[in-house]
């Protein structure tokens, strides 16, 4: 009995561990440019945990996020109902994590001068 119940725990803490990290929305360890580029695309405020706005390209298929923490990435190549389903999420940190982070090539985007 006791070692079922070490193994249960066990089994919460993994699960309790990783839905936390998946929560984090953090933005992607490097960029693929040191000094980053300036962007002109508009970004919307959302409500979010990770994300503070979200913006699109049609154009350039350009998704950029500027997270709370006031990092601003661009992704490259992201189709348009990815930015969709993002905008549209319940829980966008999560789904930033599951189907953004480390899919797309990242470039980190410097944030206009006012």
């Amino acid at each position: 009995m006791r070692s079922s119940n070490c193994h249960l725990l066990a089994c919460v803490w993994f699960f309790t561990s990783a839905y936390a990290s998946l929560l984090r929305a953090e933005p992607p360890a490097r960029s693929e440019e040191p000094g980053g580029i300036v962007s002109h695309i508009r970004r919307e405020q959302v409500a979010s945990s990770g994300l503070a706005r979200v913006g699109y390209s049609r154009r350039l298929h350009a998704l950029e996020i500027h997270f709370v923490s006031g990092a601003i990435y661009r992704y490259e190549e992201v189709p348009l109902s990815v930015y969709r389903q993002l905008m549209a999420a319940k829980s966008k940190a999560h789904f930033y994590d599951m189907n953004v982070r480390g899919k797309y090539r990242s470039v980190h985007v410097r944030p206009r001068s006012e």
